[in-house]
């Protein structure tokens, strides 16, 4: 039986969750989402593989247009789906340039590109670029919904979700919840910001904005 799930979570944008370890070891989940925008194309985070589940899904919804990676991290599937969909723009962030030099090449790279480069898919999707963080993520909104969509910035553990198809329970080893309003999770984003300044900028972007829903790609 597949481990994938499939939903539609708001209006327009639904989420592919499946079990994924960091590092072979920590249950941390992946989850893509994908977003139908207002003239029928899809964007898309891409962060779990392009099964046979996932692409009739995402053809179903329609044209895949844009394909994001939203951190230094979150890449290992993106060749699969810039494989899929060619004539999709890949979008991702400055250290995934060197990363997938030789498979593909970057049509948008949020922290090489000037700031306020549009890529096609604003004011619909919009972006905050994180470049005081160690992961360089890129958050997300899905203005219609006020849906928060974002990759290393913020957890909820365990990955329950990921984890409901599968006979692990998806819990870390010797290890409790980790969610936001909790004091590790503050320590957590703490110790990850390398400019402290530009985080608290960044994160008051986002803040000023009323959130209906908030989706990870892990947890």
């Amino acid at each position: 039986m597949s481990d994938l799930v499939i939903r539609e979570v708001i209006q327009n944008v639904w989420t592919f969750s499946k079990p994924f370890a960091r590092f072979g070891i920590f249950p941390v989940g992946g989850r893509s989402t994908a977003v139908r925008l207002q003239s029928g194309d899809v964007w898309l985070l891409a962060s779990t593989p392009l099964n046979d589940e996932t692409k009739a899904k995402l053809n179903e919804l329609g044209t895949v247009k844009y394909i994001c990676g939203a951190d230094a991290v979150h890449h290992l599937f993106l060749g699969q789906y810039k494989k899929a969909y060619p004539e999709a723009k890949m979008i991702g962030v400055a250290p995934l340039v060197e990363k997938k030099k030789g498979e593909f090449e970057f049509d948008g790279v949020y922290g090489r590109d000037p700031p306020g480069t549009q890529y096609g898919y604003e004011p619909e999707i919009q972006a905050c670029y994180f470049s005081g963080f160690q992961n360089q993520d890129v958050a997300f909104l899905h203005a219609p919904s006020k849906t928060l969509i974002q990759a290393d910035l913020l957890f909820n553990l365990p990955a329950k979700e990921q984890y409901s198809k599968s006979k692990s329970s998806g819990k870390f080893p010797f290890f409790g919840n980790l969610g936001p309003m909790m004091r590790s999770h503050k320590t957590f984003l703490w110790s990850a910001g390398r400019d402290k300044n530009a985080m608290a900028r960044d994160a008051k972007r986002l803040l000023d904005g009323i959130l209906t829903a908030l989706f990870h790609a892990m947890g």
